[in-house]
């Protein structure tokens, strides 16, 4: 069969790499794959757990009508060339637990995957997904030695779809008229915003008495926890997942989307030498841009004490990676 200018022999397939085949990355797979927005690899240290599960999510094709490939693996070098690297890798919390509590285990693991990973796919963008998120960026980054804005870590998106999931339920409207926006870390320190937080444009501060609102922020500030303690046994995924997938598709399609997630500053807000959560602008070549919000004198005294408690731990972090063996 003669080549056509109209069916080149080859094209490019955009491709994601997970780093943890995990629930939230094997859950990310089927998203990104079904979604057709890439060939998707799931690399994890479990023999035959990612090939299987691949070989699943793959079967899962004739009923699905997709044709991306999906790959499990063990080995670094099937990740090569990647688009985007997604790493999920890491012991997630337990009941009781916070996601503190996992630095020095996570910290070792993250840099480990961000070195291998961005080795083979020099050109990619980074997506953290490991907590504590906005030390593990942080830690990506410098392993990596990737440019600051292709290193981003998922958190605000995640937290602001809880923020609008427990308004929806409390106003009873569609999730869908509901835009919202969370500064700050990952965490118990985060900063939800309903002074930018709307209803169909409606400011949500017309809709809700501020004991209502603050029951909320609450309950968003420990979205995470209550299903660690609900579950016992494991900890969110589809959320997380499809808070993932939604920066996957803002990337390949170039869509310039304004979300909330880890980013480096470099005085935005009077910050400097940290990941932490800001609304960014998000497109093929990473960040873009951070969006810096008039804040209220609470509003910024919340984002300050937020990003002391991250600065805090990742000197702890420092400390802990400053004695490993790794390289």
């Amino acid at each position: 069969m003669s080549s056509s200018p109209f069916f080149p022999r080859s094209c490019h397939q955009a491709r994601v790499s997970i780093i943890g085949a995990g629930k939230v990355g094997s859950t990310l797979a089927q998203r990104v794959a079904e979604k057709n927005l890439a060939d998707v690899v799931m690399l994890d240290v479990l023999e035959g757990m990612p090939q299987g599960l691949a070989l699943d999510l793959m079967e899962a094709r004739g009923v699905e009508g997709h044709d991306r490939q999906i790959i499990g693996t063990n080995d670094y070098d099937d990740t090569a060339n990647s688009d985007i690297v997604v790493i999920t890798a890491g012991r997630p919390r337990k009941p009781g637990m916070n996601r503190d509590d996992l630095i020095e285990i996570n910290a070792k693991i993250v840099k480990t995957a961000a070195k291998e990973a961005v080795a083979r796919s020099p050109e990619a963008i980074l997506i953290v997904v490991t907590n504590p998120l906005d030390v593990m960026t942080y830690v990506a980054w410098e392993a990596s030695q990737l440019p600051c804005r292709r290193v981003i870590g998922m958190a605000g998106v995640l937290d602001a779809a809880r923020f609008k999931t427990f308004i929806s339920m409390e106003l009873g409207v569609s999730i869908q008229d509901i835009k919202a926006m969370v500064l700050g870390d990952h965490g118990q320190l985060m900063v939800p915003l309903p002074r930018y937080t709307t209803v169909d444009g409606i400011p949500l501060m017309e809709l809700m008495d501020t004991q209502t609102i603050e029951r909320i922020v609450e309950r968003t500030r420990n979205g995470g926890t209550e299903i660690v303690e609900l579950m016992k046994t494991g900890s969110a995924y589809f959320a997380p997942a499809s808070s993932v997938s939604l920066m996957i598709e803002a990337i390949l399609l170039d869509q310039s989307r304004i979300v909330p997630a880890a980013a480096y500053l470099q005085g935005e807000y009077g910050l400097r030498d940290l990941f932490i959560g800001v609304p960014c602008q998000l497109g093929c070549q990473g960040i873009t841009q951070v969006l810096e919000l008039e804040l209220d004198e609470g509003e910024r005294a919340a984002f300050q004490a937020s990003a002391e408690s991250v600065a805090q731990h990742l000197k702890q972090a420092k400390e802990i990676l400053s004695g490993s063996t790794l390289g």
